[in-house]
Formats: structure tokens, sequence, C-alpha cells
């Protein structure tokens, strides 16, 4: 026991010291054929360096410290520098004592579209709009460091996700789509609101049950599968609460393929109990849970 606590312990402190980012940005053009190649290669670089060179957190920070992203814009239309978009935005933190990276956000939002001329500054200002690329790719910046945190500490993602809200706010006046309650429970604007809402205080705290297991499994693998149940399990009671929550849909996408990868090996502990939940909890993944060997 006192091993687990100074490893989390030595994990929190070291997180105190990791809160930058290292993402890979992509720009998918290809459905835009006759489009000027060379601003796409722009814009993706412009992001790059904009999202791994702008001080999110007011720190600087080792390489090995940063954390592990995507951001993956798909290109769907264009009328001279106003562009239609899909992006997807994934995230994932080493398990302690591995190699091995756990999924923490795998988010595709639909609902993205921007201006943008080449060589165009990118700055960051949270009390200002300055475009909707800036504040689209500031707010999943901060949702990403967010959710990293949660994983260390009860709620200590939260000042990321504060700041996450006030870009959301200061972006509604501006017209673009997915900032309003207007645009579907499938917003940033909900996304935003229902992680900070104390009535999902329970899913980001189960978050971090979670992670607490898979970081003992080095150390006690059986322990660590009973804690990522117990985690898995409170989900499934929230879910009884708020049966298809929007934010629960978010947390299993990402990690269904993982629960399936723990819970199909290793040492075995109970969990038929599991398996219905899961069924109940998130029946779009039921083809997934039926892969679970137990």
């Amino acid at each position: 026991m006192t091993r687990i606590i100074v490893s989390f312990l030595m994990l929190s402190f070291g997180f105190a010291h990791s809160q930058e980012l290292n993402c890979t940005v992509t720009v998918n053009a290809e459905r835009l054929p006759n489009a000027n190649q060379q601003v796409f290669k722009t814009l993706q670089t412009s992001l790059s360096e904009f999202v791994n060179q702008t001080q999110w957190t007011g720190q600087i920070f080792k390489q090995n410290e940063k954390i592990n992203c995507s951001m993956y814009i798909t290109l769907s239309s264009y009328e001279s520098d106003k562009y239609t978009a899909t992006i997807q935005v994934q995230s994932a933190r080493l398990v302690y004592n591995s190699s091995y990276s756990t999924p923490i956000l795998n988010y595709n939002d639909k609902d993205f579209s921007f201006s943008y001329t080449q060589n165009q500054q990118l700055i960051f200002n949270p009390a200002e709009f300055e475009s909707n690329l800036v504040s689209v790719i500031s707010f999943y910046s901060h949702i990403i460091i967010g959710l990293d945190i949660d994983t260390f500490m009860p709620l200590g993602g939260n000042p990321f996700l504060e700041t996450a809200q006030n870009i959301a706010n200061v972006a509604q006046q501006s017209g673009y789509n997915g900032w309003s309650p207007s645009d579907g429970i499938n917003s940033r604007y909900f996304l935003v609101n229902d992680l900070l809402a104390p009535v999902y205080n329970d899913l980001r705290q189960s978050s971090l049950l979670y992670h607490s297991g898979l970081d003992i499994m080095t150390q006690d693998l059986k322990a660590a599968k009973e804690k990522i149940k117990l985690s898995l399990l409170n989900i499934g009671k929230l879910n009884s609460i708020k049966p298809n929550a929007f934010l629960t849909r978010v947390f299993f996408d990402a990690k269904s393929d993982e629960i399936v990868s723990i819970f199909s090996g290793g040492p075995n502990i109970p969990i038929a109990d599991l398996v219905e939940s899961l069924n109940k909890t998130s029946p779009l993944n039921s083809s997934k849970w039926v892969n679970i060997k137990y």
C-alpha cells in the first residue's frame, strides 16, 4: 500500500510539471482537389506551431513530460477563405512504470468551420474572439489538459476546463456553430458545460479511479482489474440517473477497446455483473462487450 501511495504522489508531482502538449496536427484536404494545396500545408504548419509552442499553462516543460495528442482536421468544402471541416481530437497518457499509452480522449467534432488566409497569424487571447480557428483549437487544447490532469487528481482539471468554458462563452457572440446550447447536445457547449456540472463529478472521479487502477497494473494486476471494474460499475450507476449521457459516450468512445483488452486476459475476477452493466451503460458497444472473455 505504501508503494502505491508513493507512486501516486510521484505521478501527481510529475504531472504538475507536465502541462504542455506534444500534438500532431494534420490537415486533410483530399476532398478539395482543385484548391491551392500550399495553403493547407501552411495551415498545418501554423497550427502545429500554435498548439505546441503556446504556453497554455504559463510553465515550461521537458519534451518527455508533455501530453501526447493529435488533431486531425478534414476539410470538406470551401469558398474563398472560408472552410467547412471536421476535427478529430485524441489524447493519451503513459501508464505508470510502463511504455503503454492509455487513450484519454477520442472525440470527433463535426461542426467546425473557420476562415483562414495563408500566413495568417494565430494568437490566443482568452478574453477576446480572434477567430473560430483559434478558438476551437484553443478550446480543445484546454480540454485535453483538463481531462489529462483529471486522471491524476480529483477534479484537478477544473482550471483548464473553466478556461475552455470561457473560450466557449466568448465565442458564442461570433455566430459560428458549436458554441451555443441550440447547436445540439453533442456541441462544444455541452461538452465543457457537462464536464463542469456537479452532476457529472462522479464520472470524472470514476476516470481517476480507472486510471489509478491502470497505474498499479505492473504491481498487482488483479487489484488493478478490480479497481477498473469498480470505476466502470460506478459509471453504470451514474447511467441509471443520467441514461445515455453525452459524457458517458465520450468516455467509452475512448475506452471501449481498452476495456475489452483489460478483461480478456490476466488473472480472472468475477465480471458477469460488469458485462451486464456495460451493455446497459454503453449499448452502442455491445458488439465489443461480447468479446470479453471471462
